[in-house]
């Protein structure tokens, strides 16, 4: 049933936004990609982030969008952006250069220890499915501090071994934010555990929707609800989207 901000009723989707805007720090530099990150980056802007550092792969630098981008080409990048510098320089200086302390992605797959795909599904060679590419994933996720990887949680997507590594592990700290928990890299490991469930989900739901045996932290924590100043701005951004 879709959310009302009067018994703060929400949708699993909203759930998982607003979790992932709260994985945004105030004044961190974070490089964002189109689609629910950007998404969940609106949010935490007017919330509780006001002075994140947004970078696009575009090359636009310290972005201020008022509405979620549809693509990294958005005129809203460049009109709302501190300034514009080159995509050699985003990687080159921004990346390889280590000021980036976030990078937020998404993916078709993922497994246990956090390799990517967002190339094929099926074979190489002769794909079911050919995904968009890999793009600046593999350079983001070798270069930033930590990533945070938000993805719909079901047996399809988190797969015991991903059809093609298109971006392999971050050397620091992965989240993975779905709509049904958070999974964190097990330093001992190197494994995602899960370290939270949303609030009426249960731990058998997150099971089922995971493609290897999943391994839990000690006290799994539930994630808290959405708030309504949370729920409030996800639905006036996502209205404000779809009139532009």
């Amino acid at each position: 049933m879709n959310a009302t901000e009067g018994d703060l009723d929400y949708t699993p989707e909203e759930m998982m936004t607003i979790a992932a805007a709260r994985c945004f720090r105030d004044r961190a530099t974070c490089f964002v990609g189109v689609g629910l990150p950007s998404v969940a980056a609106c949010v935490a802007r007017e919330l509780h982030a006001p002075n994140i550092n947004l970078i696009y792969e575009s090359g636009a630098i310290g972005a201020k969008p008022s509405v979620p981008p549809l693509s990294i080409a958005d005129p809203e990048l460049a009109e709302t952006a501190d300034f514009i510098v080159s995509v050699p320089e985003i990687f080159n200086y921004w990346l390889q250069g280590g000021r980036i302390d976030i990078g937020f992605l998404g993916a078709a797959q993922i497994d246990r220890f956090g390799n990517l795909n967002s190339t094929v599904i099926g074979s190489y060679r002769s794909p079911k499915i050919r995904l968009p590419g890999a793009g600046g994933a593999p350079q983001i996720a070798a270069n930033v501090k930590e990533i945070v990887v938000i993805l719909r949680q079901n047996p399809k997507a988190f797969v015991s071994s991903v059809d093609f590594i298109s971006t392999a592990p971050c050397k620091g700290r992965t989240t993975v934010v779905t709509d049904l928990g958070i999974l964190e890299t097990d330093p001992s490991s190197g494994e995602l555990i899960l370290t939270a469930q949303h609030p009426r989900v249960t731990l058998y739901e997150i099971e089922k929707a995971t493609g290897w045996r999943l391994s839990a932290a000690t006290g799994v924590r539930e994630t808290p609800a959405p708030t309504v100043e949370e729920l409030r701005a996800l639905r006036h951004l996502t209205a404000r989207s779809k009139t532009t």
